[in-house]
C-alpha cells in the first residue's frame, strides 16, 4: 500500500508534464523512468529516499509515493510537485 497518493491535473500535453517531472527528479540526482502512460522514480532527500510510481490518466498525473522519510509529510511532496509541474 502506498505511503500516500495524489493526483496532479494538467492542461498541457502529457509529454511536456512528464518531461518537467523527469527534470525535477533528475535535478535532485534522482532517477525517473517510464513512458507516456506510467513509470517510477526515486530521489534522495535529507539522506532518505522517496520512491514512487506515476500513471497518466487523461489529464491527470496520478502519483503513488511508495516509500518516504517519516519526517517528510505527503502534503509537502504533493505541494512541491504541483509547484514544479504547473
Amino acid at each position: 500500500m502506498p505511503a500516500c497518493s495524489f493526483s496532479i491535473p494538467f492542461t498541457k500535453d502529457a509529454t511536456e508534464i512528464l518531461d518537467k517531472a523527469k527534470k525535477t527528479v533528475e535535478s535532485q540526482d534522482g532517477v525517473f523512468t517510464g513512458d507516456i502512460k506510467s513509470g517510477n522514480f526515486n530521489v534522495t532527500v535529507f539522506g532518505n529516499t522517496i520512491t514512487g510510481t506515476y500513471e497518466v490518466d487523461g489529464q491527470n498525473l496520478n502519483m503513488n509515493i511508495i516509500d518516504k522519510p517519516f519526517m517528510v509529510p505527503c502534503a509537502m511532496i504533493e505541494s512541491y510537485l504541483k509547484g514544479q509541474l504547473s
